[in-house]
């Protein structure tokens, strides 16, 4: 278990920027250098294992590879026997040497072990953390709790992520996260994200990056950082693959493939999968409204979803290695989903003495059909051995939405509605790594990512004609961004530092054409990055990181479009937001104590024209009664201010008990801002939000325990504590998943049994107030929402060609092997 450990540490402190520098004086440490290579194909292997064990004192250390096969590990002085170890391959003994000063042991060539290759596994089984300069890496593995799962699942189990009620991603608090699928934006995600997500299978993810820091190299879009899922991609040559299937209640069933074929000249892979699931949830809102400060009546409103999903998805992939140092990729997703959506909605009506006075009953039927498609393409030439590298990437996508929606209200046809949504978007991104001597290294790069959106949505009465206020609109979006960036770093005995500046260009046109009106916003924005480490010793280590971020607003936050489900609580557009502007700062400090790894950060985060959602009332007319309809919209409030820490840690007593946790921290101070807007009789109110300052925090513990018949036992509990922002009031929010797992077949299957929110508590509940200008209480709105009710599942996965991997480091989420800098 040491010297896995020690393998981690040395993959986590390998920069992909610097190589160490040479230290001759006695006493000091002394770098030990090389590249490794297959030997039939000479491709370079990642996550090759250089083992160092000193003859002296029996010390383990080692370094594992990086993409391009290199390695650098620091050690002192001394004699070692050294060896080279992969999964599947021969281990490659090298003689024992006392090394002085700075080795390099040039190409290393390890050839495939034909006898125990059938004991490799492609798909990791086991999580563990690497800490990168400026991120970290959590690797999916052994989360039973995610099987069958989806993205949503995944991101809900990572550190300092967390995904609510409604689906919406948020990092240490906050919602505005970039999600990139394997370094770019993604029709994985689609026109929708959280749905998208949904969508994505859990088992098709290997990694995910949580970049809270990024540097200049990512894009400046996301003020709470970057969220980077990896796909699943095989790396040993041969045939080889997995199935799996997940049944579950409420009804529930998928079917997956992930197939890999790779030869000296080709790696061909591809992900397939299909997934129905019907989505029970359900919301409840109490509204007690008042007249001039006097209670004056009750509304209730209780809402079911019955949700039918059906949804395709496959992707393609061909690798071909041009020589030994240039590949071409290329790949082709495609995803096919179709819903049906009940949303029934019953009100209840009150008098001040609440004596009943009506019910209503209104139902939305909403079809959903879409369609994306992706073409990429890559290109990657290691232009010499040093690290000099040249790639370019070329992305097409094409999305398309279909959403007609039904509604009746008592069994009468009230609404015949129709949203139709297209968008296409093209990518070019260029980068260039060359390096500076030893340890240093320059990165250059460009990105134009374009899209083009056109949305029509219509809202007809029964007949088929417009409504007296007719909410209608088409929307056409064009948002251009332009961008390029150069970053230099470099690495000194224990310090590390990276430095960057990227500028984007945006280009935005908003054309609603149902109002006739026409907006642009044209900006050029600087954003600096800097990133520092510093070991102090193989155990413990250090990072500190600036960047500055921005948020764009969306689409749909720009669409003016309303939802339909409630006519009397619904969510529309604006499009007159601004972009959010974050400084960003961070510091870290990791530790392994024992058998304990733990990790802390402290952050803060400064923003200007910050986006949250606010509500207001409009009195509408609805069936010729004068009702107050709560809206609600996204504005630009204020300034914000939010500061927070975190602390993970990982404690393994044994290797049948597994325990890990983490605690996050923050608060957040919002100035106060008064907004205006005009009612329909034409009467311009003002609304006042007081000063925020307030904080919350969330909780998680997962525990992996080896039963008798080497069943394994995970429980994950999580708990997100209260929050109030400048209207409402949120609960906190108390989880538990369970799994329970077992390997079939010589350890060629699993099968695991699943349960998702065991005590069916996973609701957002929130008490929301509204006052008028003269700060007279109007409205109160007692709420919960739970998107999706507690789920059973069983998941079987049969692997072929490969066994579940035993070499790989030990660890959890929550803490995991945390090294590096």
């Amino acid at each position: 278990m040491n010297k896995l450990l020690l393998i981690v540490f040395a993959l986590c402190i390998q920069l992909t920027y610097a190589q160490r520098p040479q230290s001759k004086a006695k006493g000091s440490n002394i770098t030990i250098s090389g590249k490794v290579l297959e030997a039939k194909s000479k491709q370079p292997l990642e996550y090759a294992t250089l083992v160092l064990t000193n003859t002296e004192t029996q010390r383990v250390l080692g370094g594992v590879t990086n993409m391009q096969g290199e390695f650098s590990v620091d050690a002192p002085a001394g004699t070692y026997d050294m060896k080279v170890e992969f999964i599947g391959f021969k281990t490659k003994p090298l003689a024992q040497k006392t090394i002085v000063e700075n080795l390099n042991l040039g190409t290393i060539l390890l050839s495939e072990d034909l006898e125990t290759l059938d004991e490799v596994e492609i798909i990791a089984e086991k999580s563990t953390v690497e800490i990168r300069l400026d991120k970290k890496i959590y690797n999916v593995g052994k989360d039973m709790t995610i099987k069958g799962g989806n993205a949503s699942d995944v991101l809900d189990n990572v550190p300092s992520v967390n995904v609510d009620a409604e689906g919406a991603v948020s990092l240490r608090g906050n919602e505005n996260v970039r999600i990139l699928i394997d370094g770019k934006p993604s029709a994985l995600v689609g026109l929708s994200g959280t749905d998208a997500l949904r969508n994505l299978p859990a088992d098709a993810i290997e990694k995910v990056e949580v970049i809270t820091s990024p540097s200049a190299r990512y894009d400046a879009e996301g003020t709470a950082g970057i969220l980077n899922i990896i796909l699943r991609k095989g790396k040993i040559t041969g045939f080889n693959g997995s199935v799996n299937t997940t049944i579950g209640h409420p009804d529930q069933l998928a079917l997956g493939a992930n197939l890999n074929y790779r030869t000296k000249k080709i790696n061909l892979f591809s992900n397939l999968g299909y997934r129905y699931r019907k989505g029970p949830g359900n919301s409840q809102s109490f509204f007690t409204n008042f007249d001039n400060g006097v209670l004056n009546d009750y509304r209730n409103e209780d809402r079911t979803f019955d949700r039918k999903s059906n949804n395709y998805n496959g992707s393609i992939g061909l690798e071909y290695y041009i020589n030994q140092k240039s590949s071409v990729t290329g790949s082709f997703f495609y995803r096919k989903s179709k819903d049906d959506d009940f949303a029934t909605n019953f009100t209840e009506f009150y008098d001040v003495n609440r004596d009943k006075t009506g019910d209503q009953t209104r139902i939305e039927n909403e079809k959903e059909d879409g369609t994306d498609v992706q073409y990429s393409l890559n290109y990657t030439n290691n232009i010499d051995d040093k690290g000099q590298k040249l790639t370019v990437d070329l992305q097409y996508g094409d999305s398309r939405e279909t959403e007609p929606s039904l509604i009746t209200v008592d069994d009468v046809l009230s609404e015949q509605n129709s949203q139709i949504t297209n968008s296409i978007s093209k990518l070019l991104q260029i980068d260039y790594v060359l390096p500076i001597g030893e340890n240093s290294q320059l990165e250059l790069g460009h990105k134009a990512d374009l899209q083009d959106l056109y949305s029509d949505f219509k809202v007809r009465d029964g007949n088929g004609d417009p409504l007296e206020n007719d909410p209608s609109n088409t929307l056409d979006f064009k948002q251009d961004i332009y961008a390029f960036y150069a970053q230099y770093g470099s690495k000194l005995n224990k310090f590390s530092y990276l430095f960057g500046l990227r500028t984007e260009i945006t280009e935005i046109d908003l054309y609603l054409v149902n109002t006739d009106s026409f907006s642009e916003k044209n900006y050029t924005e600087w954003f600096p990055t800097v990133n520092f480490g510093y070991e102090l010793n193989d155990s413990d280590n250090f990072t500190l990181g600036y960047a500055r971020r921005l948020r764009r607003p969306r689409f749909w936050f720009l669409n003016p479009f309303e939802s339909r489900s409630s006519a009397t609580n619904v969510f529309r557009g604006n499009p007159d937001l601004n972009p959010t502007y974050t400084s960003s700062y961070d510091l870290g400090y990791n530790t392994k104590i024992s058998k304990f790894n733990l990790g802390a950060s402290l952050y803060y985060q400064y923003s200007t024209d910050v986006i949250q959602r606010v509500s207001i009332l409009e009195e509408r007319n609805i069936d010729g009664v004068l009702t107050d309809v709560t809206v609600r919209q996204p504005l630009n409030l204020n300034d914000e201010q939010r500061y927070g820490f975190e602390f993970t840690a990982n404690y393994n007593p044994s290797k049948k008990v597994r325990l890990s946790g983490s605690f996050n921290y923050f608060n957040f101070k919002t100035d106060p801002f008064n907004f205006s807007y005009t009612s329909n009789s034409g009467e311009t109110v003002v609304t006042e939000l007081d000063e925020v300052n307030e904080s919350s925090w969330f909780a998680r513990f997962n525990s992996r325990i080896t039963l008798p018949a080497k069943i394994e036992w995970q429980t994950r509990i999580m708990y997100r504590g209260p929050q109030d922002d400048a209207q409402s009031t949120r609960k906190g929010m108390f989880v538990t998943n369970l799994a329970f797992s077992k390997d079939l077949f010589k350890d060629k299957a699993t099968i695991v049994l699943n349960v998702s929110d065991l005590f069916n508590t996973r609701k957002r509940e929130s008490i929301t107030y509204l006052y008028e200008e003269d700060d007279t209480l109007r409205s109160i709105n007692d709420s919960s929402f739970q998107w999706r009710e507690r789920q059973i599942s069983l998941n079987f996965t049969y692997r072929f060609n490969q066994k579940k991997k035993r070499g790989r480091p030990e660890g959890d989420y929550d803490g995991g092997e945390e090294f590096g800098g």
